[in-house]
């Protein structure tokens, strides 16, 4: 029974199911995922960022410099080839983007500028840092990508960087958990997500470590190099009442739609007709400039990617579909002429879901950032 199956909540899913239930569940049925240009890079750079808090610098002399750039290039190129590779191996994907290199990098040095920061060193660059230096950091580093987990497994979460937090005379202040953050940095203060994030990184790290000295914990975003610190009360006690709300369940679970959830980005609508009852009681189907919807596919040239499309609304809750007769001319370039070849190569002739499509134009347009799924709502009962 799903009910009995063990489960672990993390911050992202305890967002995603405040969100919407529905967008929780969906996301523990093994269904397909979809990989992202962002988050593709973002990983590329957190694990270079860890490569280098774990070099080994022996044989080195103390008083060498322009060794840094190099090297953390080095390890960038080969976590950029290492998500690259996971990327376009994943069926459900946009176009990879060359360009975003050089946002990585950027990404990097960002990453590295708190580093220095953080043991005394601002305004040094990377061509100046010295291998001495750079061993200082490494002196002040407990752990860098490790699991935390409470000890009942209930509770988990993604530990970037831990490190000893030391006073000018070398004496311990306490540990920094350090999260790294490649989104956009916060105008003021960190989101309400974020903070609790972070302060329930450092619950679970005060409960496995009942003799922990103070811990602080930080978001380091490498868009601005600026560090944030959380503050607040243990939010434990409800995080662990999310995750009993948060059970595996045979049934699916609430759908809560409206702005926030299904007028955002979620990545699981071909599986679910609520956002589609939604858009459609709302008047808003069909009405952005980039808008899912689903269709019916009446040609298609596999040669041009041009072809004829009948709009379908939702027939009634379960998100059936039914034929509107209103036919519009729709086309298919890159990854999105791709990912409908892949479809009708499985012998599907039933709706289609099409996600963010660009309807702002005579001709929709499916391009590299589109979905293209088969329609299968997944029912309340």
């Amino acid at each position: 029974m799903a009910e009995d199956r063990k489960h672990t909540l993390s911050p992202s899913a305890w967002n995603r199911f405040e969100t919407c239930p529905r967008m929780y569940w969906l996301s523990r049925q093994r269904l397909p995922r979809k990989a992202g240009m962002a988050a593709s890079v973002g990983t590329a750079v957190h694990a270079s960022v860890e490569d280098l808090l774990q070099l080994d610098l022996s044989g080195r002399k103390p008083d060498e410099t322009h060794w840094l750039p190099e090297i953390a290039e080095s390890f960038l190129k080969v976590r950029w080839e290492e998500e690259k590779k996971v990327f376009l191996s994943t069926p459900r994907r946009p176009m990879w983007k060359e360009k975003e290199w050089d946002k990585a990098k950027k990404m990097q040095r960002g990453a590295i500028k708190m580093l220095l920061e953080f043991v005394g060193a601002s305004g040094v660059t990377p061509l100046k840092t010295t291998v001495a230096l750079w061993k200082s950091l490494l002196s002040r580093v407990i752990a860098v990508e490790g699991e935390l987990r409470t000890s009942d497994d209930r509770l988990m979460g993604r530990l970037d960087m831990l490190f000893a937090d030391v006073s000018d005379d070398g004496s311990l202040n306490g540990w920094i958990v350090a999260d790294l953050k490649t989104g956009r940095a916060p105008e003021k203060e960190l989101k309400a997500e974020v903070q609790r994030q972070l302060l329930l990184y450092r619950d679970i790290l005060l409960s496995n470590n009942p003799n922990a000295p103070p811990v602080k914990t930080e978001g380091w975003y490498t868009a601005n190099a600026t560090r944030y610190t959380a503050n607040g009360d243990s939010v434990m006690e409800d995080a662990l009442a999310a995750w009993e709300a948060t059970k595996p369940s045979e049934k699916p679970l609430e759908a809560t739609p409206g702005q926030s959830s299904c007028g955002g980005f979620c990545d699981w609508k071909a599986w679910c007709p609520h956002w589609w009852n939604w858009r459609l009681e709302s008047g808003t189907l069909g009405k952005d400039d980039f808008s899912d919807s689903v269709i019916l596919l009446h040609h298609f040239d596999d040669n041009t990617g041009s072809g004829v499309a009948e709009i379908c609304e939702p027939a009634d809750i379960t998100g059936r579909a039914m034929p509107t007769g209103l036919q519009i001319p729709i086309s298919f370039d890159g990854r999105g002429k791709e990912a409908l070849q892949e479809l009708l190569s499985t012998g599907h002739q039933g709706p289609i879901f099409v996600g963010s499509v660009m309807t702002n134009r005579s001709t929709w347009r499916v391009g590299h950032w589109c979905d293209v799924l088969p329609w299968s709502p997944i029912a309340d009962a």
